[in-house]
């Protein structure tokens, strides 16, 4: 099994002690975002990867030795200030953990996520290369890979249009990116790929992969998993994961985010967190149908 921690919610920068509890307690109870009522057991004895994606990895670093299991981090790190970014720490603390975490696990496990790519008026493209440029000479030497995607037409992002007023890349656009991505960081010992995008870039130099593939985790773990179709984006191949976050929980509030899209419940899924808890918002009701899943 591979455990995603996660794509609903960023539980390294907020939930880390909850997060650590459950994993020395062994298991971790997920309540379904479709149907309230069901909760899937999961047992840290069955997970053979954990992928941590996170904007902010500085909370659990000094608990890496403790856990006893194969780790990728996903770490996003982009160039927005606070108008898109209310509350991202400081991007050169980010940039100081990950260059920390580049000496605890193998680089390799270590990738860089510049995602969204928003173009506006103000995020332009010659912003972009020069942020580029600037987080791969810093991080040179720490990585091997980063990953890179445009903003998608979520609900909140059609919510937040007044803040992201951003157009779709032009062909020409593309083409700035791929070629002066692709050259900034070879420069840098850096592979560059995009994400479920169906402009991949390669004919810029980009690789061709996955965020997690399918021949990546049998590498990491010895065993085959089925397809992962990415929030109905038929152009990922991400294998299978089990997302153990949930959606509306995240206090950084991008302004781009897929996973906050009501903020009424934001505030109140935040003050319903327990450390304590099996489960990551609220507890465990007397009539919840708990399912221990296995794989």
């Amino acid at each position: 099994m591979i455990l995603n921690v996660s794509g609903r919610t960023d539980i390294v920068a907020f939930y880390t002690k909850w997060f650590m509890n459950r994993y020395h307690e062994g298991f971790v109870d997920v309540r379904n975002p479709f149907y309230q009522k069901q909760v899937s057991r999961i047992y840290f004895k069955d997970v053979d990867l954990i992928v941590f994606c996170t904007k902010n990895p500085k909370p659990i670093i000094k608990y890496l030795k403790e856990i006893d299991k194969t780790i990728i981090f996903h770490i996003t790190l982009t160039p927005y200030k606070k108008d898109l970014e209310p509350n991202i720490i400081d991007k050169k603390e980010i940039i100081e953990s990950i260059k920390e975490i580049s000496k605890i696990i193998d680089k390799d496990n270590i990738y860089l996520r510049y995602d969204p790519i928003i173009l506006n008026d103000k995020y332009n493209i010659n912003y972009h290369i020069k942020a580029f440029t600037r987080i791969c000479e810093l991080l040179d030497g720490y990585i091997n890979h980063i990953i890179v995607s445009f903003v998608d037409n979520y609900k909140n992002v059609q919510k937040n249009y007044e803040y992201l007023k951003y157009h779709d890349p032009t062909n020409e656009e593309l083409k700035l990116i791929g070629t002066n991505f692709s050259m900034i960081a070879g420069k840098h010992h850096m592979s560059v790929q995009t994400c479920s995008e169906y402009n991949n870039l390669t004919e810029y130099g980009f690789i061709k992969s996955d965020c997690i593939s399918k021949e990546l985790a049998k590498k990491l773990t010895g065993k085959t998993y089925k397809r992962w179709l990415s929030r109905n984006n038929r152009y990922c191949n991400c294998v299978e994961m089990v997302d153990i976050g949930a959606y509306n929980s995240c206090n950084h509030l991008c302004k781009y985010c897929y996973a906050n899209y009501d903020e009424n419940k934001i505030h109140d899924n935040i003050c319903n967190h327990d450390d304590t808890s099996t489960m990551l918002i609220g507890k465990l009701s007397s009539d919840d149908i708990i399912k221990e899943r296995r794989q």
